[in-house]
């Protein structure tokens, strides 16, 4: 392997997913975005078609090192989506953010499912094993949610800490654990002489010996970040437990490395102050390297050489699917749990935007084997669903707050102190603390996201 080379490919990777995310940025899309454009650019989808020359990976030892790179770029997004998570909030969220959840989990699966059959052989085609994992598996892709884009605008229309915003953070954290335990036991389908059977028990097991360990690492990281106030040891030894736990879901109990990785996060989330000087330091790494990789590295191994007007009758349906599923179940459920009709639509509406989290999904199921055969590409489809739902979901809010009696706004710059509150004024007469709002907290960690 030419290191040097590899040297030049990550240089012109960061270079081109900073210069495109900027772009994004000022367009109102997320980074994402950018970073996968910029690794079509430098990548051998679109130089490909002009001749042998790329930019990068142009060898296969450059590509299986950018493969690599971006498997650990994934595992540390999930880490850091763990840490992120507010504990507190999920268990207090109830019945009302779980139903919403799991609807918004189920019906988007299902009409997913529905959308891929007829590009997969058609429904005479079922009785085959694959087909049928394929479809689901397109189906389990649509079942993230991302709420960055959502939390942004419920922020700036002072609608954050309100019923409908803290219960679309609470689901959208819900549905993304339900999603990934969907995602293990789907992936371990692809090997036929995989029981299902085993494979659920071998899940549940996982997540009772996370639990069951999780009390002992929770109470030493906790003394480590009393002790240690601060100090690096306690974001390397957080790292240290997120690639074990990856390693242990793999290897051991045959789920997808993620789960663990998400797992490890999830049993640090509650750590004051340790989580979140953890999440900083593994934040830098992989914001710096790691993140750009891996979703360049969707772009990187593309492939239009094959592409159809099939492709695009897919990629249309399965953002259909995306859209329709998320709003119309979600809703669904929100009025069933006694939301008005409006709140619940409002409900739907925050839910629709996906991101990193899909494009994880996507990308595991396309690194194990699936969809090799198939006449859509399910990456080119799921590309089209972040940057659809990115632009769609702050419209659809808009509009459906757009006649509610406005909410307090938010500090319009983050440098500049905002006023007192009337906590803070009683804190300062009394000498007592305020009581902290949890919902604050929630919000702030997805907003960082």
């Amino acid at each position: 392997m030419d290191v040097t080379r590899i040297l030049l490919d990550l240089a012109v990777i960061l270079f081109s997913t900073k210069l495109l995310g900027m772009l994004m940025r000022k367009l109102g899309m997320p980074q994402i975005v950018g970073f996968i454009l910029a690794g079509l650019l430098v990548g051998p989808a679109i130089w490909g078609l002009f001749g042998s020359f790329s930019p990068v990976a142009q060898s296969q030892n450059e590509a299986d090192f950018l493969d690599i790179m971006a498997e650990i770029g994934v595992v540390m997004i999930l880490f850091s989506a763990g840490l992120e998570t507010d504990f507190n909030d999920l268990k207090r969220s109830g019945l009302t953010s779980t139903a919403i959840a799991a609807a918004g989990v189920t019906v988007p699966m299902a009409l997913g499912f529905l959308a891929a059959v007829p590009f997969l052989g058609g429904f005479k085609a079922l009785g085959d094993r694959t087909v049928v994992i394929e479809a689901v598996f397109i189906g389990v892709i649509l079942t993230a949610t991302s709420v960055g884009i959502t939390v942004s605008v419920l922020k700036e229309a002072g609608r954050l800490r309100g019923k409908v915003g803290t219960t679309v953070l609470s689901a959208a954290i819900i549905d993304d654990v339900i999603g990934i335990a969907v995602l293990s036991v789907v992936m371990s389908f692809n090997d036929p002489a995989v029981k299902p059977a085993k494979t659920l028990v071998m899940t549940l097991l996982f997540f009772v010996f996370v639990a069951v360990v999780g009390v002992g690492v929770n109470f030493l990281f906790k003394w480590l970040a009393k002790r240690y106030p601060h100090k690096r040891r306690i974001p390397i030894f957080g790292l240290v437990l997120c690639f074990v736990y990856s390693f242990l879901a793999e290897k051991v109990f045959g789920i997808a490395d993620i789960t663990g990785a998400y797992a490890a996060g999830i049993s640090l989330c509650g750590i004051k102050q340790g989580s979140e000087y953890i999440d900083q330091k593994i934040d830098v790494s992989s914001y710096m390297i790691f993140t750009p990789v891996f979703f360049a590295n969707i772009g990187i191994g593309m492939d239009f050489s094959g592409f159809t007007p099939t492709a695009l009758y897919f990629a249309l349906a399965f953002v259909a699917a995306g859209v329709i599923g998320k709003l119309a179940g979600c809703a669904a459920a929100a009025r069933a749990c006694k939301f008005s009709g409006r709140q619940s639509l409002q409900i739907g509406a925050g839910m629709i935007a996906r991101g990193e989290v899909a494009l994880v999904v996507c990308g595991k199921g396309v690194a194990a084997g699936f969809f090799a055969s198939a006449a859509a590409d399910p990456m080119f489809a799921t590309v089209a669903l972040i940057a659809v739902t990115s632009l769609l979901t702050p419209v659809l809010l808009k509009l459906l707050f757009k006649n509610d009696k406005p909410g307090p706004l938010p500090n319009p710059d983050p440098l500049t102190p905002a006023p007192p509150t009337e906590a803070a004024n009683a804190e300062a007469a009394t000498g007592t603390p305020a009581e902290t709002n949890s919902e604050t907290t929630l919000a702030d960690a997805v907003f960082r996201a």
